[in-house]
C-alpha cells in the first residue's frame, strides 16, 4: 500500500461504479505459440472474448508472476513482457498495449483487509496474461493489471484471496486466472497430435468433477490428491490461479468448461467459467 493512506485506498474504493456480476474465469494457456497459431484452444478464447459481458477491467493473475508477498501492478501504462526462450521473432514482435487500471489496483488493496498488498511498478502483463487477452480482446481496450502469486504460501491462502478479491465481480472486473490444472514440462512431447497421457487425464477429469460438485477443499489439499496429482503439478505455480478463481465463485453460479483437453501430452488447457445464475 505504498503511497496511498488507508483512508485513501478506501476511498478509492468506493469510487467505482457498481455493475451487475461478472462472471470469473481460470483459463490454462499452455504454449506461448497459442498466441500466434490457430488452434482450438485459441478459437476457444475468442469466443470467451465475443460471448461475456464487456468488463470496466480485468484483473489478472497469472502463473508466471511470482513474487515474495503480494503485488499489484499499479502503473498506467503496463508494458508486454516475454517471458519465455526459443520461440519465434513473430512471437517476440507481439505486443499487448492495454491501459493500466491504477484506480482499481489500489482498490483491491483496499479490498483485501489480511494481506499487506504492496505497489509494484516494474511487472506488466506477461505472456500468462496477454497470450490469452491477445485472443479474447484483440483491440487491447480493456484496462489490464496483474496481481502476484506469493510463491511462498499454500493453496488455501490463494483459496482466501480469491474470496477477498469476490466483491470486485461487482465492480465491472473480469477476475482472470491464467495457469494449468496439468502442468508437467518434463514429460511434454511436441510430436505432431500427440497422445494424451492417462495421468493427465485421471486428474483433469478429477479437478473437474470437483469444481462441478463444487467440493473445493480436496482442490486447496491438493498434495493429499493422490500420485496424478503430484505428477501434474510438480510445481504449484500454474495450479494456484485457479485456487483463486475457485474462491472468487459463489455456490449460486453456473460452472461451464468452454475450453478443454490436454495439449503436448501432458499439459491441460482446460478453462473455467462461473457465470451468475439469470
Amino acid at each position: 500500500m505504498i503511497g496511498m493512506t488507508v483512508d485513501e485506498l478506501t476511498a478509492t474504493l468506493s469510487t467505482l461504479p457498481e455493475t451487475p456480476t461478472m462472471p470469473v474465469l481460470f483459463v490454462g494457456h499452455g504454449s506461448p505459440m497459442h498466441g500466434i497459431e490457430d488452434s482450438v484452444y485459441a478459437r476457444g478464447w475468442k469466443t470467451l472474448g465475443d460471448t461475456l459481458p464487456r468488463p470496466h477491467a480485468i484483473l489478472a493473475i497469472s502463473a508466471h508472476w511470482l513474487t515474495d508477498g503480494t503485488e499489484v501492478h499499479v502503473e498506467e501504462h503496463p508494458k508486454t513482457i516475454h517471458d519465455f526462450f526459443g520461440f519465434p521473432d513473430e512471437l517476440y514482435r507481439l505486443t499487448y498495449p492495454a491501459p493500466g487500471a491504477p484506480t482499481v489496483a489500489h482498490a483491491t488493496q483496499a479490498l483485501v483487509t489480511d494481506v499487506a498488498i504492496k505497489d509494484d511498478r516494474h511487472w506488466g502483463i506477461d505472456h500468462g496474461a496477454w497470450i490469452v487477452l491477445h485472443r479474447m480482446y484483440p483491440e487491447a481496450d480493456v484496462p489490464v493489471f496483474q496481481l502476484s502469486i506469493d510463491i511462498a504460501q499454500k493453496g488455501d491462502f490463494h483459496y482466501a484471496l480469491g474470496r477477498a478479491l469476490a466483491p470486485l465481480r461487482r465492480r465491472g472486473v473480469l477476475i482472470l486466472g491464467s495457469g494449468n490444472i496439468v502442468h508437467n514440462l518434463r514429460e511434454v512431447d511436441f510430436r505432431p497430435d500427440a497422445p494424451e497421457m492417462d495421468w493427465a487425464v485421471r486428474f483433469d477429469t478429477k479437478v473437474a468433477a470437483h469444481i462441478e460438485a463444487r467440493t473445493h477443499q480436496p482442490l486447496i489439499d491438493y498434495p493429499n490428491m493422490g500420485a496424478d496429482a503430484l505428477r501434474a503439478i510438480p510445481s504449484p505455480d500454474h495450479y494456484f490461479p485457479l485456487l483463486s478463481v475457485l474462491g472468487a465463485s459463489t455456490p449460486e453460479d453456473v460452472v461451464s468448461f468452454p475450453v478443454a483437453g490436454i495439449d503436448l501430452g501432458s499439459i491441460s488447457m482446460r478453462s473455467v467459467l462461473f457465470t451468475p445464475k439469470q
